[in-house]
């Protein structure tokens, strides 16, 4: 997918979890976050970032945050992007998790709403997203802070694989330089137990890394999984 126009700031400081100090050309602007995880590794004061700008009476910052530099590798950071990014690697076969033709976004679950429901000749398969930056070792990892929220959404998923359906887990690793997934249960080990229970129960956990730039995101390519490291 193509991003929008991107301006090169300098990381100031991180003001709360949704809101970052920027510097563009000595002025210093704020800049919202779309990402809620702790990102220590990658948010640190003068690192080179690129930005958007946005507009809008809602808004409380004029840019969005959306690329940082680490370690000479672009790393997206918005968590928006992969539901986008899956859905466009599952329409150019990119992904393939079954024989399915139809695909209908954030539909309920249980307590939950999932990212997708596909069906088709291959059934009913219920599809979330997780959004991954944190690299370690070449392993990227998940979460980098507790979620409770992912672990009802891999309860929900082991549901509806015992009704009957199909399910899966796809971690986009929003950089390109991982060689392996695994869970971070330095962060949250109960996240770490219930994928492993998800896996044993029937649910499918992939991974992909994305090819990033200055223009655009993508997904490319799988990599292995290790729930047990």
């Amino acid at each position: 997918m193509r991003l929008p126009p991107l301006l090169p700031a300098e990381l100031v400081r991180r003001d709360n979890r949704f809101r970052a100090a920027i510097r563009i050309n000595g002025e210093e602007l704020a800049a919202h976050v779309a990402n809620p995880g702790r990102l220590t590794e990658l948010l640190v004061p003068g690192r080179r970032v690129w930005v958007t700008p946005r507009d809008g009476a809602h808004r409380r910052t004029p840019c969005d945050l959306m690329l940082i530099e680490h370690d000479g590798v672009l790393v997206s950071l918005d968590t928006r992007l992969p539901n986008r990014l899956f859905a466009e690697a599952l329409g150019t076969g990119r992904i393939v998790l079954g024989e399915y033709d139809g695909v209908a976004a954030e539909v309920a679950l249980g307590a939950s709403r999932i990212d997708f429901r596909l069906t088709g000749p291959g059934g009913t398969c219920w599809v979330e997203c997780k959004s991954v930056t944190l690299v370690i070792d070449g392993v990227a990892r998940f979460p980098d802070a507790p979620t409770a929220r992912g672990r009802r959404h891999a309860g929900e998923l082991v549901a509806a694989v015992e009704a009957g359906d199909t399910a899966a887990i796809v971690f986009v690793v929003q950089r390109p330089d991982a060689r392996s997934f695994a869970p971070y249960p330095e962060a949250d080990p109960a996240l770490a137990a219930a994928l492993r229970e998800a896996a044993e129960r029937g649910v499918s956990v992939r991974a992909f890394t994305c090819c990033v730039s200055l223009d655009a995101i993508a997904i490319e390519r799988e990599i292995p999984v290790d729930l047990d490291a």
